[in-house]
């Protein structure tokens, strides 16, 4: 485990030494060029067709007009042989159109769903006399008997009634005008009264049957359920804005499922959904989105989906943990495989396969990572060929010879610093590389540089770094390998540090060697250092 944490920060620290190096030589080109011809193992390619990185790189300002410094390095297309390739491990890929389908895994909890909760309320004052229903997730039933209330309201609302209904049957035959419609209108007045205080039906039937009113007026379930709360006691003074029962039906639930905010996006109402439980092994529980909550957690960045699951058997109980899998479909994107984009900084790039060893950089936008590949929303069309392994050197010797191209566009100032009008050319400085043990192994080596000029001079004063890699194998679950070594000036030209390679293996060795700002020599040499994976 150690071995493969050593091998990630090696790769951040290769990356950084890249980038500063570009940095600095780009903040000295503004005050000093030069018109020395480039030495490398690789060359820059001339001819062909070029990203826009590229064309950015080579087009001339106006003049009076500043141009700002780009914070990304250039990139120009290279030309790799078949061997070069095949060392690296470069390995290719085509861009296409799929059929997305992505699964979002997350964590939930049971809750009840408000619409199914039920309240129950009497709509006149009075005091409870008997208590069928009391205890907490008691289930009930629909009609099941609650409680008993006695009102002295109700009551009397019942012997006006009664009383009503008798006048209506006396004056039914008067012949006087409206006197038997007035008896008939009092009577359905109180029959109202005591419908709209949900008296039942069969209440007033007994009512009227018997010609007694009803003291004890017996309150059944509106629904079936787990009673949640009770506030029903014996001898218990009640008005209408008591809350006695709620009663919730959980044939249906609420899930509240944890997505990630980076991939809310994927989600909309209606995208189906599984639910599995540790409780019940191999049971699934099957619902839909029912709404996205408009909130982010600050501490988790996660927002809260409400999903609507069915509940048969009652087996999810409200505070339960389950695990969500939500389905989200995509439809047809144009996808690349995940490991062809590299991240450079604020960009993302591609490299595009343009046949016999020709790779040019192409700065697309990605949209979000399904799968093992990525959405690409701009930069490319169906069918090109790609590169989808060894990005990371192919984009390291793009921006050298991006930056040794540049050399040979402008000639040096050498009125404008004495310290850079006797610096050596590339094509004037031989790079001799030797090592010990040799050849490198795992584990603790020293380095050596010698720099020589024309004449065979030698080249002091400078800062040479070494990088060594190999590529990954995914095939066999090993990560790519950095090994980055900074080399001190022991005069007459020669240069020594210590390095230590966290693995052995075949891989490519780059030098690189800088002098005031700018980059003097570079070479690259296959190598076979001692040691296994």
């Amino acid at each position: 485990m150690n071995k493969y944490v050593l091998r990630t920060s090696l790769v951040w620290i290769t990356a950084l030494a890249v980038l500063a190096a570009i940095w600095a030589y780009r903040s000295a080109k503004q005050s000093h060029a030069t018109n020395a011809p480039v030495s490398g193992d690789v060359q820059p390619v001339a001819s062909g067709p070029s990203s826009d990185a590229t064309k950015s790189a080579s087009s001339s300002p106006m003049p009076g007009m500043s141009v700002p410094e780009s914070k990304e390095a250039a990139l120009v297309p290279i030309q790799l042989t078949p061997e070069r390739m095949q060392s690296i491990g470069v390995k290719t890929g085509t861009v296409e159109y799929k059929i997305l389908s992505d699964d979002i895994r997350a964590t939930g909890t049971v809750d009840i769903d408000e619409r199914l909760l039920s309240y129950v309320q009497v709509r006149f004052p009075g005091y409870i006399r008997k208590v069928f229903a009391n205890a907490t997730y008691q289930y009930v039933r629909k009609g099941e008997p609650l409680f008993t209330v006695y009102s002295p309201d109700l009551v009397a609302t019942q012997q006006e009634y009664l009383l009503a209904r008798q006048n209506q049957q006396q004056l039914q035959s008067s012949t006087v005008d409206g006197v038997a419609a007035g008896a008939s209108s009092l009577s359905s007045a109180a029959e109202q009264r005591l419908a709209q205080w949900d008296v039942p039906a069969s209440e007033i039937a007994k009512l009227k049957e018997t010609g007694k009113p009803v003291t004890d007026l017996t309150i059944n379930s509106p629904v079936s359920g787990f009673i949640t709360e009770r506030n029903a006691l014996p001898n218990l003074y009640v008005e209408p804005s008591t809350r006695l029962y709620t009663v919730a039906d959980l044939s249906r639930v609420w899930v509240n499922a944890q997505i990630f905010q980076d991939d809310i996006g994927r989600l909309k109402p209606g995208d189906s959904v599984a639910i599995t439980v540790d409780s019940y092994p191999g049971r699934t529980f099957t619902g839909r989105i029912e709404e996205i909550l408009p909130q982010v957690d600050m501490a988790t960045r996660t927002v809260r989906v409400r999903l609507a699951i069915a509940n048969p058997g009652l087996k999810l109980k409200p505070g339960m943990f389950v695990n969500v899998d939500v389905k989200s479909n995509l439809g047809r994107q144009l996808v690349v495989p995940a490991s062809a984009v590299f991240q450079s900084g604020t960009r993302q790039l591609v490299f595009l396969n343009r046949g016999n060893g020709l790779l040019e950089p192409e700065e697309i936008t990605a949209g979000p990572r399904v799968g093992d590949d990525f959405v690409v929303l701009k930069g490319l069309e169906p069918h090109q060929s790609i590169v989808t392994s060894a990005n990371f050197l192919i984009d390291s010797e793009s921006q050298l010879q991006a930056e040794a191209g540049a050399l040979t566009s402008t000639a040096p100032d050498t009125g404008s610093n004495g310290a850079t009008a006797g610096a050596p050319t590339a094509a004037q400085v031989k790079v001799d590389f030797s090592s010990n043990p040799n050849p490198p192994s795992e584990g603790k080596n020293l380095f050596r540089v010698r720099l020589t000029g024309s004449g065979n001079a030698p080249v002091a004063g400078a800062s040479v770094t070494v990088t060594f890699h190999i590529a990954a194998m995914p095939e066999m679950g090993m990560a790519a390998v950095h090994s980055t070594a900074t080399l001190t000036d022991k005069g007459n030209g020669l240069y020594e540090g210590p390095a230590s390679l966290s693995s052995g293996g075949s891989g490519e060795m780059i030098i690189m060697a800088r002098k005031n700002g700018q980059i003097i020599a570079t070479k690259q040499l296959h190598m076979n250092a001692a040691g296994g994976m």
